[in-house]
């Protein structure tokens, strides 16, 4: 008996042995031993409460900041897609959304409406699930400063509704389980002129164009900012930057020139190549700088 067989009937889509390497932003990475991509948030609870709990269960949203290891992912990955969990609206100063918006389309639409704050947004890559899951930010904004409550369904097919306050919400980082899978969530933000906020989100999309490799094949920032009272105050990449390694390659992926704690595909990476052209960095900026790196990139699966 295969797995697709052991999983209950769905409204929406389960396929076996699903290369995921399209579906993430570093294009690598082996199968999922089988996919999941339900028809709407009814459909997942449904999945969720039949399939047999010895199964392993991984929600990805569009591979922004994920590896895929080249072995694949056992059991079922479940990604949303923006059919079913895609829809955007705004009521007042608030903006609701599915997990699979991205984020910069949030933003337009808070924009659009006269709601400003969330035009940092415009500057993450990802979509709203993964900005809960991580307290996604940039430009001295974060997720939790802006949203009010999220849903998201457990392991057992629960929906739960979830405070901005009980997200547990500290640096790249939710103290919410792991077995949570995020369907929606609620920011607000204040009133202000539609235009003077697109002004502002044109400013940070100048700023990531001429300070990012974002024309390349990468995984937006690698590492975390260190500790600041043990780096001195200094950010990932200019720890990387002191460690000598902007630039540094194996294989087919490369600390990018442009943005070294940016870790770039050439053409022909590996996971294996991105993991550890990753855990070079780290040992060589322990090794020269005294300073700790972690990963802000998600590994996930198996080794090829």
């Amino acid at each position: 008996m295969t797995l697709l067989d052991r999983l209950p009937p769905v409204r929406g889509k389960l396929e076996a042995n699903v290369t995921l390497a399209p579906f993430t932003w570093f294009r690598v990475g082996g199968p999922a031993e089988v996919l999941f991509q339900p028809a709407d948030e009814a459909d997942l609870a449904d999945f969720l409460r039949a399939c047999p709990v010895d199964i392993p269960i991984l929600a990805v949203g569009v591979g922004s900041n994920l590896i895929v290891r080249d072995g694949g992912v056992p059991g079922v990955v479940i990604r949303l897609s923006a059919r079913g969990f895609g829809q955007i609206s705004t009521d007042g100063l608030t903006v609701t959304a599915g997990a699979a918006c991205l984020d910069a389309s949030v933003a337009k639409k808070a924009a659009e409406a006269g709601i400003a704050g969330l035009e940092f947004y415009r500057g993450v890559p990802g979509t709203i699930g993964g900005a809960l899951r991580m307290n996604a930010g940039c430009y001295e904004s974060e997720t939790k400063d802006v949203l009010v409550s999220c849903v998201a369904y457990d392991r057992a097919g629960q929906r739960h509704e979830i405070s901005c306050a009980d997200m547990g919400f500290t640096y790249r980082h939710t103290a919410a389980p792991h077995d949570l899978i995020f369907v929606s969530a609620t920011f607000k933000g204040k009133r202000d002129e539609p235009a003077a906020i697109l002004a502002r989100m044109e400013a940070i999309t100048q700023k990531r164009e001429q300070s990012q490799p974002i024309r390349d094949k990468t995984g937006g920032s690698t590492f975390k900012n260190p500790d600041p009272v043990q780096s001195g105050g200094r950010k990932s990449w200019q720890v990387i930057d002191a460690a000598g390694l902007r630039g540094y390659q194996i294989g087919g992926a490369q600390m990018s020139e442009k943005h070294c704690n940016f870790m770039i595909n050439t053409g022909a990476a590996t996971a294996k190549d991105l993991e550890a052209l990753g855990e070079h960095v780290i040992q060589r900026v322990k090794a020269t700088q005294g300073v700790d790196l972690h990963w802000e990139i998600k590994r996930v699966g198996i080794e090829g």
